[in-house]
């Protein structure tokens, strides 16, 4: 199956910057080349937790596709909840079928308490494919999921195992991102095929154009260049403060289509401050719902896809099912 993270061009007369350090670099004659997220592991069935998995063409046209994983332990009739993940990388780089994503997803599978179903949507990256574009894949592989609600989908595993009534949107840093943003559509735009009981939303990447919090002092040069992943990505004049980007700035931000979120972030992540703020923003916004929040000490952006064996890693996995453990009640 094509990578929707292989090296591409762009049109030579395209402005951009030569480079995101450590990320990619695009080069003179257009050619961009990625150095995170290309190592892509095979489909199957993990040795470690049983989890199988597959690779699934949701759109040839666009060759839009996700890997889709189910508990080692799925039968026919027993319904599991279904989490859409959506990546993270900047809306840049990587892959759900990356080195970066396979285990966690398949430890997030694998739970003997709580199995689910992931879909981990691969939608298109930029600056090949600019945002929009990977905010309208990610609504398209969530509607395409949906049409599996009455058991007559492409897919069988989402005929025989999800369960519809069941959903959550789930994404880590721009993914998280996704989420969040996903779950606004889905409130203005409901999917009546699905209910969307939650989000769970990992270490999230917003921001905006005024700084906050440790923004300010220490963190003020690493936001500068977290906020190029944006302003690469997003070659329109909206600038840092885009409702997509920046909550607070979202009329709609009330809409949220679910009730209940769960957002986590790590001590020593630059983006600490904006989990919070994002915390503030939704109970402030008249959403009727219910948001838990974790801190993870000691840790730094999405630490627990680099160790998932550490014990803040673990807790974090254990939180997100005990989250999704609570709607089964």
């Amino acid at each position: 199956m094509p990578s929707n993270t292989a090296p591409g061009k762009l049109a030579t007369s395209d402005i951009f910057p030569i480079q995101l350090r450590f990320f990619l670099k695009v080069h003179e004659d257009g050619r961009c080349e990625r150095f995170v997220g290309t190592t892509i592991l095979p489909s199957g069935v993990d040795p470690l937790t049983g989890v199988h998995s597959k690779d699934i063409v949701i759109s040839p046209e666009t060759n839009l596709n996700a890997r889709i994983y189910i508990p080692k332990n799925a039968t026919t009739g027993r319904r599991l909840p279904i989490l859409i993940y959506y990546h993270g990388g900047g809306f840049v780089v990587d892959s759900p079928r990356s080195t970066t994503y396979q285990p966690t997803l398949n430890l997030l599978t694998a739970d003997a308490e709580s199995d689910v179903v992931i879909v981990a949507i691969d939608y298109r990256l930029a600056p090949e494919y600019p945002i929009p574009i990977g905010y309208n894949d990610s609504w398209e592989g969530t509607k395409w999921v949906a049409t599996h609600s009455k058991g007559s989908g492409p897919e069988a595993w989402l005929n025989d195992y999800g369960d519809f009534e069941k959903v959550f949107f789930i994404g880590d840093s721009a993914g998280a991102n996704i989420a969040h943003n996903m779950a606004i559509r889905a409130g203005l735009e409901p999917i009546k095929e699905i209910n969307l009981e939650g989000i769970i939303l990992l270490n999230p990447y917003f921001g905006g154009n005024d700084p906050i919090g440790l923004e300010c002092g220490k963190n003020k040069e690493l936001k500068g260049y977290t906020d190029e992943f944006w302003l690469f990505a997003n070659p329109s004049k909206s600038g840092l403060d885009d409702p997509l980007f920046n909550p607070g700035k979202n009329p709609n931000l009330s809409a949220l289509g679910c009730s209940r979120i769960f957002v986590s972030v790590a001590e020593y992540d630059s983006f600490r401050d904006r989990g919070f703020l994002y915390k503030e923003l939704m109970e402030k916004s008249g959403w009727n719902g219910k948001l838990e929040f974790l801190e993870s000490k000691n840790e730094n952006h999405v630490f627990f896809l680099f160790d998932t064996s550490c014990d803040n890693a673990c807790n974090l996995r254990d939180t997100v099912r005990s989250f999704i453990n609570r709607s089964q009640n």
